[in-house]
């Protein structure tokens, strides 16, 4: 017969190992300190130098390469040869994403967008982009009779929604040109904008005021009021609104707005580890 009884030797799973009461941390690892200091500062810069990042991680050129070299080897850095510049690799988007996965997006969003809308009395949206399209992921909603829906995981164009220009505004000019030539821009009502040039100078505008709006270039009658959502990396990764009727959104409201969706998209990039200010 199998004894299952648990004996005092029996070994428990931990998640470090014991230590005397009172003992101090341990010490960090040298190496891998460093590293992770040049990484975040990659992080930080998006491009760079051996040269510049050396100077922004506060470390000697050989000792940074050094680093760069470990962290290339697991695909956490990479390397342009035809610039001479370094940059984040595929494997820490993925190290990342665990930490996504673990909070969850939506999760994260939600009681930001719960003020959100109770701030404004307007439905909040959140959503991301897949392809040619806004993808929404959920939904508070106001109480009005008259109010905008979309259900989870319903699209739109992301040239005709407020979200989805919210993340086209950061795309830089030769990924928004490939943008343009793959979806065509389709119209959808008279305010669509659907020629490259007048959607690039909304965009323009997005940027410098930090929100976009869809003015009915969707659904007639309807306007939409959003703000792109940065992660850690200083990456778009989403967008939050709000929309309604037209006559709710007046154009003296727009800038109020537009301030308050801001606010939310950055309390929901803090959650995610985005540096704001």
């Amino acid at each position: 017969m199998v004894d299952t009884s648990v004996s005092g030797s029996a070994r428990r799973a931990r998640g470090r190992p014991r230590s005397a009461p009172g003992a101090a941390a341990p010490e960090p690892v040298k190496g891998l300190d460093t590293g992770l200091v040049v990484l975040r500062a990659l992080a930080a810069e998006r491009c760079a130098t051996l040269t510049n990042l050396a100077l922004s991680a506060g470390t000697s050129p050989s000792t940074a390469y050094r680093m760069l070299a470990t962290l290339a080897r697991h695909g956490l850095v990479e390397f342009d040869e035809r610039t001479q510049e370094w940059t984040v690799g595929i494997e820490a988007f993925r190290v990342g994403s665990a930490f996504l996965a673990r909070t969850g997006l939506v999760e994260v969003s939600r009681p930001a967008m719960a003020s959100l809308m109770h701030d404004t009395r307007e439905t909040a949206n959140l959503g991301v982009a897949h392809d040619n399209d806004v993808v929404f992921l959920a939904q508070v909603e106001a109480r009005h009779p008259i109010r905008a829906f979309h259900d989870v995981g319903s699209r739109g164009a992301l040239h005709a929604s407020g979200i989805g220009k919210a993340l086209l505004a950061e795309l830089d000019p030769a990924a928004l040109d490939a943008f343009v030539a793959r979806s065509g821009l389709p119209r959808f009502t008279a305010a669509t904008l659907a020629d490259p040039e007048t959607l690039a100078h909304d965009l323009a505008t997005t940027r410098s005021r930090g929100w976009s709006l869809d003015d009915g270039e969707r659904h007639e009658g309807m306007r939409c009021v959003a703000a792109a959502i940065f992660d850690a990396a200083g990456c778009a990764v989403a967008g939050v609104s709000v929309s309604g009727p037209s006559v709710r959104f007046p154009d003296e409201a727009l800038g109020g707005l537009g301030e308050r969706v801001r606010e939310t998209a950055d309390t929901i990039g803090e959650r995610l580890g985005a540096r704001v200010g």
